[in-house]
C-alpha cells in the first residue's frame, strides 16, 4: 500500500465539485440553511488526527515502536495509516461537495440574500474539509518508518 498521492485526491476533489454543483444548481431551494457549524465536526476530526500524528512522529522517533514497555505497537501504526487514507478520501470528497456549493452561491451573493446568508458557512465548512485532507496527509507521513542509514561495510564500486 503506497501513499496517498495528492493528484488523486485532486482529481475526486474537483469531480466531486462538478457533481456537487450541478445537484446544488438543481435543489438549492430545497436545501435547509448553510451555518458556520455546517463543517466544524471535520476541524475536530483534523486536530484530532493531526494531534495524534505529532505523537506517532515522536513515538517513531525515539524508537518506541515494538511490543510491550510503553510502546507503540506496530498495528496502532498500520491502522493509523488506514485511517488515515481513509480521512483524506472523504475529506477531499467533502472539499470538493462544499466547493461545489461555493461556486453556485458566490455569483449569487448579490441577487439571492440566502446566498449570501449561506456562504460564510460553505466557506468555514470548505475550510475544514481541506483542514481533515492535510491532517490525514500529514498523518500518513508520520506513520512511515525512519529511514534506514547507509550501511558503510559496503565496498564501493570500482
Amino acid at each position: 500500500m503506497g501513499p496517498t498521492r495528492v493528484r488523486d485526491l485532486s482529481v475526486a476533489a474537483v469531480a466531486v465539485a462538478a457533481l456537487g454543483y450541478a445537484v446544488v444548481t438543481l435543489m438549492y431551494r430545497h436545501f435547509p440553511p448553510i451555518t458556520a457549524l455546517s463543517g466544524m465536526s471535520l476541524a475536530v476530526v483534523a486536530l484530532a488526527e493531526a494531534g495524534w500524528g505529532f505523537y506517532v512522529r515522536a513515538q517513531i522517533k525515539d524508537g518506541h515502536i515494538g511490543i510491550g514497555g510503553g510502546r507503540l505497537h506496530p498495528l496502532v501504526v498500520a491502522r493509523s495509516v488506514v485511517v488515515a487514507k481513509a480521512s483524506a478520501w472523504v475529506g477531499a470528497g467533502v472539499l470538493g461537495w462544499w466547493v461545489g456549493v461555493l461556486i453556485y452561491l458566490l455569483p449569487r451573493r448579490s441577487t439571492l440574500r440566502v446566498a449570501a446568508e449561506d456562504t460564510p458557512g460553505a466557506v468555514v465548512a470548505a475550510c475544514c474539509a481541506l483542514a481533515l485532507v492535510v491532517a490525514a496527509l500529514w498523518l500518513q507521513h508520520c506513520c512511515k518508518s525512519p529511514e534506514e542509514p547507509p550501511d558503510d561495510a559496503e565496498p564501493a564500486a570500482e
